[in-house]
């Protein structure tokens, strides 16, 4: 299974983007999966369902910190570049703006995982593509 198709299997799971971009590489650095998905959680609806920073991108963020990590020097422009591209690709690495017009809202509970709510998001796709370019740096 690829990277990117393991990250569709753990969002299509029931894990949020944050989740599934990190868990796709958990076992690259020696990570338990439920591990991962503890360390991930909070970071899932744009961060703890505020729709800011989308996850898919904070995930992403964990990811190039285990590979280029510690030193935040090294890291940073990893992770602007990743941003960048996201962007360029997206339009947005904001949350709220990439969810607009999909009736997301912000706080609360987390919508039920149904069949709508998969065809209506781009979250599995913004999932995928994060794990693409993370592959690329």
């Amino acid at each position: 299974m690829t990277r990117e198709e393991k990250a569709e299997t753990l969002f299509m799971s029931g894990l949020n983007c944050a989740q599934s971009v990190f868990g796709a590489f958990a076992a690259d650095y020696g990570l338990d999966e439920e591990v991962a998905a503890k360390l991930s959680c909070g970071l899932g609806g744009g961060v703890g369902r505020m729709r800011e920073t989308c996850g898919a991108v904070t995930g992403a963020a964990l990811v190039l910190g285990l590979k280029y990590g510690p030193d935040k020097l090294q890291v940073y422009p990893y992770v602007q570049e990743f941003c960048a591209k996201f962007k360029a690709e997206c339009g947005s690495i904001v949350c709220r703006e990439l969810l607009e017009g999909t009736g997301a809202t912000q706080g609360g509970a987390p919508e039920a995982r149904t069949a709508e709510y998969y065809r209506k998001r781009p979250c599995v796709e913004l999932v995928k593509l994060a794990v693409k370019i993370v592959e690329t740096l």
